[in-house]
C-alpha cells in the first residue's frame, strides 16, 4: 500500500491505517512517516480536522477536546 501521498485517503480510513502501523510496525509517528515517506502536514493536517492528535505514549492518535 503507498501511504506516500494521504491525499487520496479519506481521514477515517487514514486514521485506522495509521493507527494500525503504529501499532504493529512502528515505534513512533517518526518512524512512520520515515518508513512509508509521508508528508508530516498533510497526515497531522488530515486527522486534526477529524480532532486527532499523536499521544506518544501510547504511540497512537487518540481524540482531543476542542
Amino acid at each position: 500500500m503507498d501511504l506516500s501521498d494521504v491525499r487520496g485517503f479519506d481521514s477515517i480510513i487514514l486514521l485506522g491505517i495509521v493507527n494500525e502501523k503504529l501499532r504493529l510496525e512502528c515505534d513512533s509517528f517518526d518512524d512512520l512517516v520515515s518508513m512509508y515517506e509521508m508528508d508530516v502536514e498533510q497526515v497531522v493536517g488530515k486527522l486534526d480536522v477529524l480532532g486527532y492528535q499523536y499521544d506518544p505514549l501510547t504511540n497512537q492518535f487518540k481524540a482531543y477536546a476542542r
